[in-house]
């Protein structure tokens, strides 16, 4: 008997219909040509989900300036160049009836880094050997956000201005590409997070100061992306909606859930339809790699209460991410009114029909009906039969 579920149900903003409540994260993969382009390992990376199930797809992070890379190995936006191979692949999701997604991003004070294999690191001898050299990053202002790193750049008003323009004409490259939905990444402590933190942002200009000043760099960039993504398509924004560290000399609190809500409200007046809702990110004490590994255990689920708190508090939709493991997991976000979407990131990449074993396991799909058919007809005949030992 098939059973209905919420996970598995229609989702519309604007002109878009999301199949169900299932997003692949965004998650950088730094396997792209040092130009940025797309390459088949990519195709077939993203490819895989299309046929796994989940409603949507979302590109790892694409870079809309080369000085705001991680590292050599990201995908780009800043250049024409990149919309062809990008519209290869949406134009295969779209062939198989899902929803493309691409994000925007710059990387701030944490660009000009290692592979996270390499050591996370700033780039250093051995990677300019191999053409490879570092490059300064830029901030809000002139401070490291981890210890080791490189030491960013304040920009001046002009090249945030600049900047403006560049999130922009990566919009417009993103729609030549036939995507269907953007995100602006705007969390875990990279450019635009690097403003909106009082423990980042010191600045005591118009982009500076209180959160009004801290907000303006990404409302600015906001607006310039929605004047160049069609009216038809939603657009989210990824924030950290708390920083959870407090200043180092001060000891105040940095980045709270209040600030997220004020900020919420002002990125939906300019056209913003989904909050995706993260955390964290802003400096730590480690450096390299001891940053990653030191970090304590996450709880399932755990980045939920903010997606709910933005939600109930907002009315704007919110995207739940963030150690969501399986399928009733993901069920109950979305049945008990937490989320409108659930992003789902190294469970995708473990188990590649993670949103299909998501609708067997639940009863949506008791006869593998939603699988492809090569591979639902196989399954359906071993489960009949059975397997013994």
């Amino acid at each position: 008997m098939q059973i209905s579920s919420s996970l598995f149900s229609s989702y519309s903003l604007r002109d878009v219909t999301f199949p169900n409540r299932i997003v692949v994260a965004p998650m950088q993969m730094y396997r792209a040509r040092q130009d940025g382009k797309l390459t088949d390992w990519h195709f077939q990376h993203y490819a895989k989900w299309a046929s796994g199930g989940f409603g949507t797809i979302m590109t790892e992070a694409l870079m809309v300036d080369p000085v705001g890379r991680n590292t050599y190995g990201d995908l780009g936006i800043w250049d024409d160049a990149h919309i062809e191979p990008l519209r290869r692949l949406a134009d295969y999701l779209h062939e198989q009836g899902r929803v493309a997604a691409a994000q925007l991003h710059h990387a701030g004070p944490k660009a000009s880094r290692q592979r996270p294999w390499e050591g996370l690191g700033p780039l250093g001898e051995a990677e300019a050997a191999r053409g490879e050299r570092g490059w300064q990053p830029v901030s809000s202002v002139s401070a490291r956000t981890i210890d080791g790193w490189n030491l960013p750049r304040e920009l001046s008003q002009d090249e945030i201005k600049g900047l403006v323009r560049k999130y922009g004409q990566a919009a417009r490259r993103v729609h030549q590409a036939g995507f269907d939905v953007l995100d602006i990444h705007a969390a875990h402590g990279y450019l635009l997070h690097s403003f909106l933190s009082p423990i980042a942002n010191t600045r005591d200009d118009a982009y500076g100061g209180d959160i009004h000043g801290r907000m303006r760099f990404l409302l600015e960039v906001v607006e310039a992306v929605r004047s160049e993504w069609p009216a038809g398509k939603p657009l989210f924004v990824r924030i950290s909606c708390v920083d959870r560290r407090k200043d180092i000399d001060t000891e105040q609190d940095g980045w709270v859930i209040e600030d997220s809500i004020v900020l919420a409200r002002e990125l939906a007046a300019r056209g913003v339809d989904l909050i995706d809702c993260s955390s964290g990110g802003i400096r730590a004490e480690n450096s390299g790699m001891d940053y990653v590994k030191k970090r304590q255990p996450v709880r399932k689920g755990h980045q939920v209460p903010y997606a709910e708190a933005i939600r109930s508090q907002t009315g704007i939709p919110t995207m739940a991410v963030g150690a969501i493991i399986d399928g009733p997991q993901a069920e109950r976000i979305i049945a008990s009114g937490q989320a409108d979407l659930v992003a789902i990131g190294r469970q995708a990449l473990r188990d590649p029909h993670w949103a299909l074993n998501a609708a067997h396991s639940l009863g949506v799909d008791p006869d593998w009906s939603l699988w492809p058919p090569s591979y639902g007809w196989w399954l359906a005949l071993r489960e009949k039969i059975g397997v013994v030992d």
